[in-house]
C-alpha cells in the first residue's frame, strides 16, 4: 500500500510574506523556490561546502546531536546523518519551516536563534549554515549556541573576501539580487574576533577552511582566507 505524502503548510499558501518583514526568507516568491536553487547551478559548490563542513565537525568525536539554526527547508539538517549525526533543525521563517516539515523526517521548531528555547547543554553542538550572516545581534547568538551546544558550534558562510560579493552588491543597485540586501559578510579573522569577544572566560579552539574557488583553480579548499564560503568549527575544551 502506497501511502500519499501529506503537503502541510504552517500558512495559508495564499500568504506570500510573513508580517511584512523584508528579507527573503520571510517571503514565498523565494522560499518555495529554494530546494530548486541547490539543485540547479548551486549544486557544485554544496558538495564541496559540506566536505569543509564533515572535514571539521567531524574532528571533535563528542558528537553525536547538532541543533541546526537557520535550518531553513533542511537542506544541510537532512544531510547530517549521513556523517553520523543526529540533526534537528530550527528556523524562524513559518515559510521555510513549510517546506522543511514535508522534507525532514527529525524535530523542527519554529523560534529566534537570539533566545533559544532550550536548556543548557541540550546538544552536542550548534550549526549555523549559510544563516549567521542575517543576525542582528551576533554576539548574543554565539553566547546562546555555547549555552545550548555542549561541545562546540560549527559555522558555515558566505566569505567577505570573495570577488561575488561585490557582484552581489551591484546586483543588489539593480534589484536584481534581494538574497543578501539585509546580510552581513564576514571574513574568517572578523568572525573569530566576535567569537572571541562572545566566549570570554572560556577555553576553546577554532580551526577554519575555505572553498568556492573557481572551477578552473587548481585546488577547491584551502586554510587561505580567500574564497566564497569558509566553515569554522568552535571547539570547547573546558567540559568533560
Amino acid at each position: 500500500m502506497e501511502i500519499e505524502k501529506k503537503d502541510f503548510q504552517l500558512l495559508p499558501r495564499t500568504q506570500q510574506n510573513w508580517q511584512e518583514r523584508p528579507e527573503w526568507f520571510f517571503n514565498r516568491e523565494h522560499t518555495d523556490t529554494y530546494e530548486q536553487w541547490y539543485e540547479g547551478r548551486y549544486k557544485r559548490a554544496e558538495v564541496w561546502q559540506k566536505k569543509v563542513m564533515e572535514q571539521l565537525v567531524s574532528k571533535d568525536s563528542r558528537v553525536k546531536t547538532l541543533l541546526e539554526f537557520g535550518c531553513g527547508t533542511t537542506r544541510f539538517t537532512r544531510w547530517w546523518k549521513e556523517i553520523g549525526i543526529e540533526a534537528t533543525g530550527g528556523d524562524i521563517s513559518p515559510l521555510m519551516l513549510s517546506q522543511a516539515i514535508n522534507l525532514f523526517e527529525g524535530d523542527l521548531v519554529m523560534a529566534d536563534s537570539h533566545n533559544m528555547p532550550f536548556k543548557d547543554n541540550t546538544f552536542d553542538s550548534l550549526a549555523f549554515i549559510t544563516t549567521f550572516e542575517y543576525y542582528k545581534d551576533p554576539v548574543k547568538v554565539i553566547r546562546e549556541a555555547a549555552r545550548v551546544g555542549k561541545y562546540g558550534i560549527a559555522m558555515g558562510m558566505m566569505n567577505r573576501n570573495s570577488p561575488k560579493v561585490a557582484r552581489r552588491r551591484i546586483q543588489e543597485l539593480f534589484g536584481k539580487n534581494p538574497f543578501y540586501l539585509t546580510a552581513t559578510f564576514y571574513t574568517p579573522k572578523k568572525l573569530t574576533a566576535i567569537i572571541n569577544e562572545a566566549l570570554k572566560g572560556r577555553e576553546y579552539t577554532i580551526e577554519w577552511s575555505c572553498t568556492g574557488l573557481p572551477k578552473w583553480f587548481p585546488v577547491q579548499q584551502w586554510s587561505l582566507p580567500y574564497g566564497d564560503f569558509f566553515g569554522l568549527y568552535v571547539q570547547f575544551k573546558d567540559v568533560d
